[in-house]
């Protein structure tokens, strides 16, 4: 356990719930791919898919990792899991906002064209991502780095007010 805790840059031990809820989701996410793949197979082809699934999504998280630990410029990596934790958890929690948000304005796949109604849906998740990201962000204890990721996305954006 010592040899994974410096790896990881873990010093204190509330913070090994970042890698333990990292494989708790790649697992998770292996098993959901595994029955989207196959739909009505046994239990057992999806295990033995979900394992196959859980050790590519492994290898490119990793790859992942070494990418982005230079740029995003992480102490820690246990850090590291904690942002790719925020941006999963942002992405998932802006459709489920967005979705009752569209209903109530109105917006309906029957009263508008598609392309306009998928156009207006996407517009309405993505203002709802950047708030979101925010906001759990600071759940996770990474609101600076997810507020400074805001003002850059809103810079390049166009929106001048928020360049440093």
């Amino acid at each position: 356990m010592k040899i994974f805790k410096e790896r990881w840059g873990i010093s204190n031990n509330w913070q090994l719930i970042f890698p333990f809820l990292g494989i708790a989701v790649l697992l998770y996410s292996s098993f959901k791919l595994s029955k989207a793949v196959l739909k009505d197979a046994h239990i057992s082809f999806h295990l033995i898919l979900s394992i196959i699934f859980y050790f590519m999504l492994l290898k490119f998280v990793l790859f992942l990792f070494k990418k982005l630990e230079t740029k995003w410029k992480v102490k820690f990596k246990w850090e590291m899991i904690s942002l790719f934790l925020v941006f999963a958890i942002t992405g998932t929690s802006s459709i489920y906002v967005s979705r009752p948000i569209i209903k109530i304005i109105g917006i309906t796949k029957e009263n508008l064209n598609p392309i306009v109604y998928w156009v207006l849906y996407i517009i309405i998740g993505f203002i709802f991502y950047q708030i979101l990201l925010v906001i759990i962000g600071w759940v996770f204890g990474q609101f600076k780095f997810f507020w400074n990721f805001e003002k850059r996305m809103l810079t390049k954006l166009g929106f001048k007010r928020f360049k440093d």
